[in-house]
């Protein structure tokens, strides 16, 4: 039973280009996904999360610090400054014990031009302020996977199947901090590789899905350089997030073995999407909904969440990369440091939660460096609005305009319908705003 006063257990579980869409709790009919369900079925679904820079690193460094791309990590493959104070400081500073468990991406290697990533050592100086530490800089091979960290201080090779191993070492690590043993809450991240490129897992799963029976959204074209290709990956893709979700259900069984489940939060999420042939385009990096949507249910293995969780709800609210550490820490009971850039939606989650009118009217999501990803993309920003219009822009150049409420699969770009010039107006001003009272240094085309 939870002690008065005693605060609560954290625990973020994330897996890599995983989008909303992509959970039978959310709609999908191609896979079964039950302990993410259950996670959602004991808490709060935010239907309207999103990744407000649809790539690794970016999201990445909002997601720890709280603050925007362009003033923490603008692209892949840039560094996290060192000295910029991530939620690992906030919790700490708060009594708990922090800890964070796979793939980082957030060092600055320079993947090819100076080796392999996986094996590159993360500094403790640049590991964010956890307390505990067991990763790789980045890994794109889930078989092959290496860790170093805290007590280990070369990279050693995992035993099997990343998402797999990862787990039994978070699940060791969770056992391990029985209240009644340490003292201390504790706050643990586990970010996965799957489901990002290579789509593979284990045979067990891979089995499940055929790709010619596969059911797309209707927004992949019917033509020969899309649809196979989006057939083959996204059945690996369904392999890869049903493989999580059992290790979702591991994770739930090892906290109420352990004495922990009364106490402990989950949030479950993801960093970004992945096209799968959507718009005829695959992988991220774009403003469309299969690469900016995002997982985000916040739940509880236990009576945490009976007790202070509403179950089975649905929340419409916008909810930002930035938004997550705020959140995070509201759940706990823990005032969002005054360097933190995001809203602390943890009363949506709440029984008695607050469900004012203050809340972010829209969401700004960015594409600041765009270097490391191949096609030509531009630099882009945009904006998602409370009431369901997207609206992005290319530097001096209007791109898409979309009413998701009407149009959920995109179909219809109504940026240069004059029809629509007094909502593209509204949006544009909004837009500019956003990026004014940010500081950023994109360019808007006139209006």
């Amino acid at each position: 039973m939870e002690k008065k006063n005693e605060r609560p257990n954290l625990i973020w579980i994330f897996g890599d280009q995983h989008r909303a869409q992509m959970l039978s709790c959310n709609g999908d009919p191609n896979l079964c996904t039950p302990n993410i369900d259950r996670l959602a079925a004991n808490g709060v679904n935010f239907e309207n999360a999103v990744a407000g820079f649809p790539l690794c690193c970016p999201f990445r460094g909002s997601l720890l610090t709280s603050r925007y791309p362009h003033e923490c990590v603008p692209g892949n493959k840039y560094l996290m400054p060192p000295e910029m104070p991530t939620v690992a400081h906030a919790f700490k500073e708060n009594g708990y014990h922090t800890a964070y468990f796979g793939k980082w991406h957030l060092d600055g290697f320079k993947e090819g031009k100076e080796g392999r990533a996986a094996f590159h050592v993360v500094p403790p100086e640049r590991r964010g302020g956890f307390d505990h530490w067991v990763g790789y800089e980045n890994n794109n091979a889930q078989w092959d996977c290496w860790v170093h960290g805290t007590g280990i201080e070369k990279p050693v090779r995992l035993p099997g199947y990343e998402t797999d191993s990862l787990t039994d070492i978070f699940i060791e690590h969770i056992k391990g901090r029985n209240g009644k043993k340490q003292g201390k809450p504790f706050f643990a991240a586990l970010s996965v590789q799957p489901p990002h490129a290579p789509y593979v897992a284990p045979e067990e799963w891979m089995r499940r899905h055929n790709p010619t029976t596969i059911q797309l959204r209707p927004n992949v074209p019917n033509i020969k350089s899309v649809e196979p290709a989006a057939r083959r990956e996204i059945a690996g893709a369904y392999a890869m997030v049903e493989n999580l979700d059992w290790n979702v259900g591991r994770i739930i069984s090892a906290l109420q073995e352990s004495g922990l489940a009364d106490n402990t939060y989950i949030i479950f999420f993801s960093d970004h999407g992945d096209m799968h042939g959507s718009q005829g385009q695959f992988r991220k990096t774009l403003p469309f909904e299969e690469s900016i949507r995002i997982p985000f249910i916040i739940s509880a293995a236990g009576s945490l969440g009976t007790r202070y969780i509403t179950p089975s709800s649905r929340c419409p609210e916008l909810i930002n990369h930035v938004d997550i550490a705020p959140t995070s820490l509201g759940l706990c009971g823990i005032e969002k440091p005054s360097w933190m850039r995001g809203f602390d939606y943890s009363g949506f989650a709440r029984r008695s939660g607050s469900f004012g009118t203050e809340t972010p009217d829209s969401a700004y999501i960015q594409c600041v460096d765009p270097s490391e990803r191949a096609g030509g993309i531009r630099p882009w920003r945009g904006i998602v609005t409370r009431d369901g219009w997207k609206y992005v822009c290319l530097e001096n150049q209007p791109w898409l305009m979309f009413n998701l409420k009407d149009d959920p699969y995109e179909q219809a770009n109504l940026v240069f319908s004059s029809k629509k010039s007094k909502i593209r107006a509204e949006l544009h001003e909004r837009l500019q705003t956003w990026i004014s009272e940010l500081g950023d240094n994109f360019v808007m085309p006139k209006s």
